[in-house]
């Protein structure tokens, strides 16, 4: 879910394991010389959809890798398969009210440029929650420290590693 902290966490998480880190937001910004939002004003959703889902595919064929996946990206059926079948993954789960204080006065989230920012973002974690579902393990982030969701993904992740998944 966006705000949740993801790219923060893999990051850090990335370089406790020193693995690589790829963000996979920052990297259809970088290729597209633009701005997320700035995608989704000048050429939609279904453009970045597309972009997402040939960005992530294209990163999860590599190895050694933390990828911090787009909020909507696990719900594409295609990306969901890819990264269950080759990876291991982790659903960062924050309330939506903690979301919403992290959130409330950014204006680079297009999803969230509506009037009623918490009705939208209910909606968006309703619809969400039951791809999420189908993570390999689900944290709840709310009372927890950026050193503690780290340490509770690596723990999980040492307690099931396989060696043929990566982190998600």
């Amino acid at each position: 879910m966006m705000g949740v902290g993801k790219s923060t966490i893999g990051k850090n998480l990335a370089k406790e394991l020193k693995l690589k880190f790829s963000d996979i937001d920052k990297i259809i910004e970088k290729n597209e010389k633009c701005s997320i939002k700035e995608i989704f004003d000048n050429k939609g959703e279904i453009y970045f959809r597309k972009l997402e889902k040939k960005v992530t595919l294209e990163e999860l064929e590599k190895d050694d890798l933390v990828i911090a996946l787009g909020g909507g990206a696990f719900v594409n059926k295609t990306i969901r398969k890819k990264v269950k079948n080759s990876s291991i993954t982790f659903w960062l789960d924050l309330s939506v009210k903690s979301i919403l204080s992290r959130l409330k006065n950014v204006k680079k989230r297009p999803l969230l440029n509506q009037d009623n920012l918490e009705e939208t973002m209910n909606r968006i974690y309703s619809e969400r929650k039951k791809f999420y579902n189908e993570s390999t393990f689900r944290i709840k982030c709310n009372s927890m420290s950026i050193k503690k969701v780290i340490n509770k993904i690596k723990k999980l992740y040492e307690s099931s590693r396989d060696k043929s998944k990566k982190f998600k």
